[in-house]
C-alpha cells in the first residue's frame, strides 16, 4: 500500500517538526522506503523485534563480558606448568603476562572507540571471535611462540571488549529502564563483570588443572566453546547505537566535558596504580606460591589471584555507595597495607599471610578502581563514552603490565625480597599522590559540573524523547555507580548556563592525554614530600 509522505523538513528544524518525523510507524516507513530516515524509534523497535529485549540483552552482554575477562587471567595458575614445559624463567612469565597489555593498548586506542560509530555488537562479536582464536592457539600450538601469540590476541580482545561492553551495558539498562537515569545498577554490573571475571578465571582453571589429565588443554577448549555460545547470545541483543544517524558524522574519539581534563588525568593515574597490585599478583602470584611457599598446587596458585580480584569486587559491592572521596581515602589506606604484608610474606612464608595481603590489596585496588572509573565516566562527553573509557583502560592496563615486567627484571638482579619492599613503597607513595590529586580534582569538578539535562553534546543530534534511545540527558550521568556528589544542587544548576559543547581531541590528543596520565602516575612515585601532604589530606 502506497503512503503519501509530505516532504521531509530541514533536519536543523527543532521541536515539533523534528518529533513528527519520528512518529511514522515502522511498517509505514518501510513501505515508503524511508526506513533510514524515520528516526531512531523505528531502528530501536526493529532491533527489539529481531532479538531479545534490552533487559535480557543486558544480562547476555554482562555474562559475555565476564567470561572474556576471565579468559584474560585464566593462565595465571598455569605459569609454573608452562615454565616446566617450555623451560623459561620468572622474567619470561612477566613478559608473557605483560604482552597482553600490548594487545589491549592496540584494541583500546585503535579500535575501542569505534563502537560509538559502528555499533556495540559490531565490536563485541569480533572481540569474542578473537578470544576463541586465542584459545585455539593455546590448544593447537604448544610452545612459547604460541603462548605469546595467544596472549597478544587475548589483550586485543580485552581492548575491544572492556570499554565497549561498559558503554553497551549502560545503553541497554537505560533503554530497559528509561525512568531510572541515576541508577547505579549498570555500573555495578559492569564492574562486577570486569573484575569478577578476572577473579573467576584463575580459580576455575586452577580447579580444572588440579584434576584434569590435560591441564594445558582442557580449560581452553571449554573457554572456546562457551565464548562461541555467548557470541550467538550477544547477536540476539538489540543494538543501541543508531548507525544510520551517525553514518554521516565522525564522533570524536576522545571528548571530555568542559573543564574535565584535570578530573580525567587524576582518575587515569589512580587507575594505573589500582591495577599495578593486581598485575603483580596475576603475573607472579603463582611463582611466589611455588618458589617461596613451596606449593605446587595449581588450585592454590589460582586461589591467591582469585582472592585479589574477588576482594576487589566484594569491596565495591559492600562500600560502592560511598562518595567518591570516601572511596579514594579508604582505598589509599588499604592498598599500602596489602602491599606491605605481601613483602613480609616473602620473608616469613605463610599462605594465610599471603591471602590476607591479597584481601587488603584487592580491596584497596577495587575501591580506587571504582572511584577512578566513576570520575572518568563523569568527565566524558556523551558522544565519546567508549573512546574516553578506552584511553582510561589503556593507562590502567599499562599499570597492570609495566610494574610487573620491571619487578621481574629487577628481581633477577637483586632478588624478590628487596625488590618487593622497594615496589611496595613506590606503589604506595604513587597511590597516595594520585588519590590526593583525584580528591582535589573531584572537589573542583563539582563546582564546574552542570545538570545532565543541560548538557549539549557535539556530534550527532540528540535522539528524540519518544525514540526509546537514551539521549545526552541520560548519558550525562554515565558513570558506573555515579556519585550524587558529581551533580550540583538544583539551586546552583538554575544559575548555571547551559553547558557548552564538549571539548574534542584529535587522535594526537588521545595519545597526549594518555601519556601525560601515565607520566603523572609513574612520576608521582618519586615525590616523598608530596606524598606526605597527600597522606595527610586523605586521612582528613
Amino acid at each position: 500500500m502506497n503512503t503519501t509522505t509530505p516532504p521531509a523538513p530541514d533536519t536543523r528544524t527543532a521541536g515539533p517538526a523534528r518529533a513528527s518525523r519520528t512518529t511514522l510507524a515502522p511498517d509505514t516507513a518501510r513501505a515508503s522506503g524511508t526506513a533510514r530516515t524515520s528516526g531512531t524509534s523505528g531502528a530501536a523497535g526493529h532491533a527489539r523485534r529481531r532479538g531479545v529485549s534490552p533487559r535480557t540483552g543486558f544480562w547476555f552482554v554482562a555474562v559475555a563480558f565476564a567470561v572474556l575477562m576471565a579468559f584474560g587471567t585464566a593462565p595465571t595458575p598455569l605459569w609454573p606448568l608452562y615454565q616446566d614445559r617450555d623451560g623459561f624463567g620468572a622474567t619470561t612469565v612477566t613478559l608473557a603476562f605483560a604482552i597482553m597489555v600490548v594487545g589491549a593498548a592496540v584494541g583500546f586506542l585503535g579500535l575501542g572507540h569505534l563502537s560509538d560509530r559502528w555499533g556495540r555488537r559490531r565490536i563485541i562479536v569480533p572481540a569474542l571471535l578473537t578470544d576463541v582464536a586465542a584459545a585455539s592457539l593455546l590448544v593447537l600450538w604448544p610452545g612459547l611462540p604460541g603462548l605469546l601469540t595467544a596472549r597478544l590476541l587475548t589483550g586485543l580482545a580485552v581492548g575491544l571488549m572492556a570499554s565497549t561492553a561498559t558503554a553497551y551495558l549502560m545503553d541497554l539498562w537505560h533503554r530497559a529502564h528509561p525512568g531510572q537515569p541515576l541508577s547505579t545498577t549498570p555500573g555495578l554490573v559492569a564492574t562486577v563483570s570486569n573484575l569478577g571475571g578476572l577473579a573467576l578465571g584463575p580459580l576455575l582453571v586452577g580447579v580444572l588443572a588440579q584434576w584434569s589429565g590435560s591441564p594445558l588443554v582442557t580449560p581452553f577448549v571449554l573457554f572456546g566453546a562457551v565464548m562461541l555460545v555467548l557470541l550467538v547470545l550477544v547477536l540476539a541483543a538489540p543494538e543501541t547505537v543508531d548507525t544510520a544517524q551517525v553514518s554521516g558524522t565522525r564522533p570524536a574519539r576522545f571528548a571530555l566535558r568542559e573543564g574535565a581534563r584535570p578530573v580525567f588525568a587524576a582518575a587515569a593515574a589512580t587507575g594505573f596504580f589500582a591495577f599495578a597490585a593486581t598485575g603483580l599478583f596475576s603475573a607472579l602470584g603463582a611463582v611466589i606460591v611455588r618458589q617461596d611457599l613451596g606449593s605446587t598446587s595449581p588450585l592454590v596458585a589460582g586461589t591467591v589471584t582469585f582472592v585479589v580480584f574477588g576482594a576487589s569486587v566484594l569491596a565495591q559491592l559492600l562500600l560502592g555507595r560511598l562518595p567518591v572521596v570516601g572511596l579514594l581515602r579508604l582505598g589509599a589506606l588499604l592498598f599500602p597495607l596489602g602491599l606491605g604484608l605481601t613483602a613480609v610474606t616473602l620473608y616469613v612464608p605463610s599462605l594465610a599471610l599471603l591471602l590476607l595481603a591479597a584481601v587488603l590489596s584487592g580491596s584497596g585496588s577495587g575501591l580506587l578502581f571504582k572511584a577512578s572509573v566513576d570520575r572518568t565516566a563523569a568527565a566524558a562527553a556523551p558522544t565519546s563514552r567508549a573512546g574516553v573509557l578506552a584511553v582510561f583502560f589503556v593507562v590502567a592496563y599499562v599499570g597492570m603490565g609495566a610494574p610487573s615486567v620491571l619487578f621481574g627484571l629487577a628481581a633477577n638482579h637483586f632478588g624478590r625480597q628487596p625488590v618487593m619492599l622497594v615496589f611496595a613503597v613506590l606503589l604506595s607513595v604513587g597511590t597516595a599522590v594520585a588519590a590526593w590529586t583525584a580528591v582535589r580534582a573531584s572537589a573542583g569538578g563539582r563546582a564546574r559540573t552542570v545538570r545532565p539535562s543541560r548538557i549539549v553534546a557535539s556530534g550527532p543530534s540528540p535522539a528524540p524523547a519518544d525514540s526509546g534511545v537514551p539521549g545526552p540527558a541520560a548519558y550525562g550521568v554515565f558513570a558506573p555507580a555515579a556519585s550524587a556528589a558529581s551533580l550540583v544542587p538544583d539551586s546552583a544548576a538554575s544559575a548555571a548556563p547551559a553547558a557548552s559543547a564538549a571539548s574534542v581531541g584529535s587522535a594526537a590528543d588521545v595519545g597526549s592525554v594518555a601519556s601525560r596520565a601515565s607520566a603523572a602516575a609513574v612520576g608521582s612515585a618519586a615525590s616523598p614530600a608530596r606524598s606526605g601532604r597527600a597522606a595527610s589530606a586523605l586521612c582528613g
